[in-house]
C-alpha cells in the first residue's frame, strides 16, 4: 500500500485523473473514488448511480457522489458495459469513507479495450506527483475561501 502524504493509494490500483480508482481482474474491472476524493468532500450522502447494463466510455460521467459540502461526478476509468452496482450504497453511503478499496467500491465494467485504454491511467510515480499537486490545488482553494 502506497502512502503519499497521508492518502491511502494502493500500488496495484490504476487511477484515474478524476480520483476514479479501477481493480483490473481478467475483463473485470472494479470500479470506486481515491481516498484523496472521500476525505476532500468529507462525509458521503448520496450517491446516483447508473444502471447495470449501461454501456460507458472511459472519461465518461457515469454517476453523481453528494457529501455535505459538494457534489463530485464518478467517471468511468475504463469503458465497457456495468455488469454490477454496489448495492450495499444505497444502504449505507459512508462505505465509500470508511473502506474507498474495499466495501466502498462503487461498480464492475466488463472491459472493451482494456490494454490501450490502460496505458492512459496513472500508476506508480504519476500518482505520488498527481496526488502532490491536487494536495497543492486543494490547499489553495481552503486558502481563498
Amino acid at each position: 500500500m502506497a502512502d503519499i502524504k497521508g492518502y491511502n493509494m494502493p500500488d496495484e490500483l490504476y487511477y484515474h485523473k478524476d480520483h476514479s480508482w479501477a481493480r483490473v481482474e481478467g475483463k473485470k474491472v472494479t470500479v470506486g473514488m481515491t481516498d484523496f476524493f472521500q476525505k476532500e468532500a468529507g462525509d458521503i450522502v448520496f450517491i446516483d448511480l447508473p444502471e447495470e447494463e449501461d454501456d460507458v466510455s472511459q472519461g465518461e460521467v457515469c454517476g453523481k457522489i453528494q457529501s455535505r459540502k459538494w457534489i463530485g461526478k464518478l467517471v468511468a476509468p475504463i469503458s465497457g458495459e456495468i455488469v454490477e452496482i454496489n448495492e450495499d450504497l444505497e444502504e449505507d453511503t459512508s462505505l465509500i469513507n470508511k473502506d474507498p478499496y474495499g466495501e466502498g467500491w462503487i461498480l464492475v465494467i466488463e472491459a472493451e479495450d482494456l490494454d490501450s485504454e490502460l496505458e492512459s491511467l496513472m500508476q506508480g510515480e504519476a500518482v505520488v506527483h498527481f496526488i502532490e499537486e491536487e494536495i497543492k490545488v486543494a490547499e489553495q482553494e481552503k486558502a481563498k475561501a
